[in-house]
């Protein structure tokens, strides 16, 4: 039996190298079947998943309220378009959305396929609602994969060879202390682009990440977030949070800016939000989301029922008391275990990270010593991700159901795999 499972996963490979472009990177792994914080390959070896899909899985891989939210619609309808008949769990995940929304404004949402996708309309719908057209975004933002979500993104190796970009894309600094960068440091960044560039009465949107997935899991300075409030307050830009990797209980809180104090204009959300299945959400005051004219927001499968209905299902959970204490129990578990491996191991050069959102960053800034580990992790049973402008920093999306000795059984294989790419 392991035999035919070991050549179906050398067909798999054999026929993602035919099929597939190179342009979409992978590793080795073929995965079969995944449950909670677990992964199963086709020669039937078993991964603990600390990557969760890129956060994805928060609620982890086959949670039983999502499983049932979806088998239950799709014995309904798998789909209808909602600009052609309105249908209740598109509406039913706006309410939920208003409901969670982080602040005291009302809201509407509007409901897309990717995280790209949401951002690129929150760009729209800020443009419509200013009369602007210049989008202020900073450095090491991870925003999308599309035209000018590509603008946003700080990281040349999603951009490079693409262009030409959209325009009207600015990008100010943003703090990185374990790299030098403080909150005065990017704010006089920000002056200085003010002055020399780009006239703030010109800027329809700040869009931001309350921590920074892929720049490198830097959660942005309470000081900073506040400051850059202000700023919006004071010249008439709108402040959007892009919560796409960092939401959906990920912090321990339903959205990160909540450990902040500050309600944003305009909320983007996704990954986890559909349970597993294509999902987003722009969320926002009404004023701002009613700005645009009727048809030029929408999309065919934007909202598609089935992954509404698992949307439901997520953010009941993710918003229970229960869910939070979980979640703060595991970020105190993993920084606690991640700060005792850096007190070992030199290549570590800070712990970091917010609630359960949490990284090593390696010293040396380079992406090599990062996939040594992830690769040596992945072969004693651990699937990690590496993130970062230089690929140095290792990080952990761990579900939030998974149980401590998963947890700890994860830690003490990424200091294994630390130990082999030291030694290597």
């Amino acid at each position: 039996m392991r035999v035919e499972q070991h050549a179906r996963t050398d067909a798999v490979r054999r026929d993602r190298e035919r099929y597939v472009p190179r342009g979409v990177a992978t590793t080795d792994l073929v995965v079969s079947r995944a449950w909670g914080a677990k992964l199963w390959d086709a020669d039937g070896n078993e991964y603990l998943d600390f990557a969760g899909g890129i956060a994805c899985q928060n609620l982890g891989h086959g949670n039983a309220a999502v499983v049932r939210a979806v088998h239950e619609q799709v014995d309904r309808y798998l789909h209808q378009c909602f600009m052609v008949g309105m249908y209740e769990p598109y509406v039913a995940v706006a309410q939920r959305l208003d409901e969670l929304f982080p602040g005291e404004s009302a809201t509407k949402t509007l409901l897309v396929n990717s995280g790209a996708e949401a951002v690129e309309n929150a760009v729209k719908i800020a443009r419509a609602a200013t009369g602007r057209r210049a989008v202020l975004v900073f450095d090491r933002a991870f925003h999308g994969r599309t035209n000018l979500t590509m603008a946003m993104t700080s990281k040349l190796v999603y951009k490079q060879n693409f262009g030409p970009l959209a325009g009207d894309v600015y990008r100010a600094p943003a703090p990185y202390p374990y790299r030098g960068v403080s909150t005065d440091d990017a704010l006089g960044g920000l002056q200085l682009l003010f002055k020399q560039d780009l006239d703030p009465k010109e800027v329809a949107c700040l869009v931001l990440e309350p921590v920074q997935g892929e720049g490198g899991f830097i959660p942005m300075p309470p000081e900073f977030v506040r400051a850059l409030r202000e700023l919006c307050d004071e010249h008439g830009i709108v402040y959007v949070d892009d919560e796409i990797q960092a939401g959906c209980g990920r912090t321990g809180t339903v959205w990160a800016l909540e450990h902040y104090g500050v309600e944003p204009d305009l909320l983007v959300s996704g990954k986890t939000l559909g349970g597993g299945l294509p999902l987003a959400a722009v969320t926002g005051r009404l004023e701002l989301m009613d700005a645009p004219h009727p048809g030029g927001l929408g999309g065919t499968f934007g909202g598609n029922p089935v992954a509404c209905a698992a949307a439901v299902a997520v953010l009941d959970e993710i918003s229970s008391p229960g869910f939070r204490e979980r979640a703060e129990q595991i970020a105190r578990l993993l920084r606690a275990g991640l700060e005792e491996i850096a007190a070992r191991h030199p290549v570590v050069g800070e712990v970091r990270g917010l609630g359960a959102m949490l990284a090593l960053e390696l010293v040396e800034p380079n992406g090599d010593a990062s996939k040594a580990v992830t690769t040596a992790a992945r072969e004693r049973g651990l699937v990690l991700l590496s993130c970062g402008l230089y690929g140095n920093v290792i990080r952990l999306l761990p579900p939030l159901s998974a149980t401590d000795d998963e947890l700890e059984r994860g830690l003490a294989i990424l200091e294994e795999a630390l130990g082999d790419a030291g030694s290597g």
